[in-house]
């Protein structure tokens, strides 16, 4: 990928979407917020985020309004299928200093991945990185979400042995599930509540609030994570804390409000 600007040019490492159904855990709670940090509009169409680093070594993150070509690259590499991505310059809306997430590969034949001087992108930005993992907070909550929608199997069979009853009476859970009872009857902000394919007429849904974090599956269980319980997963009891939907309700309600993949 060339860069025209400055005769420079941008090796691929890898790509991500942002778009309000699908983006990086690690850069807020809902569409409007990730975009924020990165200074880019809330387009509804979204951006892909193009990682890589330039001859020098140093890490960039493209932001391009190509959200389809980007798209079909993450596609082609899921399936062990060689794409290059490379961006019309036409494309791109800005390029940051920096990458937002761990990578744990390097371009070859260029001296090891480091970040650009500040000011290097014309921003004035410090270089974004990602976040670190001897902290917890809401990056780290809403990655741990993350993690237990892509683990999902070990995770409904540990359901299996505890029906949350522990969890039940947690107020920190049931500030979460009222919140996100809500969503069925205030629309929040693009993004904060989520819906994708998991197979056999399931979805998977993720939801986003101040302080916590929901990971659930139609027609089955659903977790809970909290800012103020560092490290831990609760599980949401089948039955609610009175005055809320029952768990079943309650997910059929957020997944009609959720944002879908296009």
């Amino acid at each position: 990928m060339s860069d025209d600007e400055d005769g420079g040019s941008l090796y691929v490492l890898t790509a991500v979407l942002l778009t309000p159904a699908q983006f990086p855990g690690v850069l807020g709670d809902d569409f409007p917020e990730a975009c924020s940090l990165l200074g880019v509009r809330p387009s509804g169409a979204g951006y892909g985020l193009v990682l890589g680093q330039d001859e020098e070594g140093a890490r960039w993150t493209v932001v391009v309004d190509d959200v389809s070509l980007v798209a079909a690259a993450i596609a082609s590499w899921d399936c062990g299928i060689e794409y290059d991505l490379s961006p019309d310059e036409r494309s791109i809306v800005v390029s940051l200093a920096g990458w937002p997430l761990e990578l744990s590969v390097a371009a070859p034949g260029v001296p090891e991945p480091h970040d650009p001087e500040q000011g290097a992108d014309g921003t004035g930005r410090v270089p974004l990185a990602p976040p670190s993992a001897e902290a917890w907070g809401p990056v780290q909550r809403r990655m741990g979400a993350d993690q237990v929608a892509r683990e999902w199997a070990d995770w409904s069979e540990r359901v299996a042995g505890d029906g949350g009853a522990a969890a039940a009476a947690h107020p920190g859970l049931a500030r979460a599930l009222e919140e996100a009872a809500g969503y069925a009857r205030t629309a929040p902000p693009p993004g904060r509540v989520r819906s994708s394919f998991a197979g056999e007429g399931a979805r998977t849904l993720r939801a986003d609030g101040a302080g916590w974090s929901l990971v659930a599956r139609t027609g089955g269980a659903a977790f809970v994570l909290l800012d103020e319980e560092p490290g831990e997963v609760l599980v949401v009891p089948p039955h609610g804390p009175d005055g809320l939907p029952e768990l079943p309700d309650l997910l059929a309600a957020l997944d009609r409000v959720a944002v879908r993949p296009v």
